[in-house]
């Protein structure tokens, strides 16, 4: 009896690029179960059902998407490679991970100047600063990665 072996994690890396790497994000954003070949061909404005076929196949032979019995792809195995690392999915929203920190330190900024006494120490005001500068940081990366995303 014969061992299936997955790819592994550089192997995906080095081959989930470019319009693969489209198909399977959109797969993953979609609400959908199953994909058709001319859904993907059509969503994405690719040339021709083949070049949806090539891209899907080549998932498939990474061990990310399977074909059901009528033709169809579903995504088999979620992968964190490339800039995928950066995100969080719910449901069919892929968030960035810093956008949980960056709530978190704010709400907790928050917390401590309206809840706190207000005549403040040496000790309460550099907290304070320093909470206020972890807030800006992980806000700014944030950003940078909400705007770099590639779908």
């Amino acid at each position: 009896m014969s061992k299936i072996t997955l790819p592994d994690s550089t192997i995906i890396e080095s081959e989930l690029t470019g319009k693969t790497l489209l198909v399977y994000l959109y797969m993953l954003k979609s609400k959908k179960e199953t994909f058709g070949v001319r859904e993907i061909q059509r969503k994405l404005g690719f040339s021709s059902p083949s070049v949806a076929i090539y891209h899907l196949e080549k998932l498939n032979s990474l061990g990310l998407v399977d074909k059901t019995e009528i033709g169809e792809y579903y995504i088999k195995r979620e992968v964190k490679v490339g800039v995928l690392k950066f995100y969080t999915r719910i449901g069919s929203i892929l968030l960035p991970r810093y956008l949980f920190y960056s709530t978190l330190f704010t709400i907790m900024i928050l917390y401590y100047i309206i809840f706190f006494e207000h005549n403040f120490t040496v000790d309460q005001i550099v907290a304070l600063i320093f909470g206020t500068i972890a807030c800006i940081i992980l806000w700014f990366e944030t950003i940078k990665i909400w705007k770099a995303k590639p779908f």
